[in-house]
């Protein structure tokens, strides 16, 4: 049974940091592409950053590069978001999710994504 279970969620204040992580089993974490993703209300799920299967390349919307640093362990199937600087338009339920190819993430094929986490909600106060 597949499963991605994020966690660290909560509520912060704008400028503070917050790290997420997403736990993964049931597939060959290290042949995927992992990558997160937010869904504000009210608003369409997007794209915040994704990590290749090698954990040599790294991808961001143009909203949280800089911001956010996305990594991977293969040895402990987890992967991580570590968020600073955080704005209340980074308020979101952030969701992690696993494919083979990047590009299903970069050009957010959300129906085409091979699996999703519940997510996890961060509130930004300001």
């Amino acid at each position: 049974q597949v499963q991605l279970v994020e966690s660290g969620g909560g509520l912060v204040q704008a400028g503070d940091s917050l790290r997420l992580s997403c736990a993964a089993s049931g597939f060959l974490f290290k042949s995927y592409v992992m990558g997160w993703f937010r869904e504000a209300p009210g608003k369409e799920r997007e794209f915040v950053g994704a990590i290749s299967w090698s954990e040599d390349r790294t991808y961001y919307s143009d909203s949280v590069k800089g911001r956010f640093t996305i990594s991977r362990d293969n040895a402990k199937n987890t992967v991580s978001l570590q968020m600073t600087s955080l704005k209340p338009e980074d308020t979101a339920v952030y969701y992690c999710a696993a494919d083979r190819y990047v590009v299903t993430m970069t050009e957010r094929r959300l129906d085409a994504m091979e699996y999703w986490g519940q997510g996890t909600t961060v509130t930004v106060s300001s």
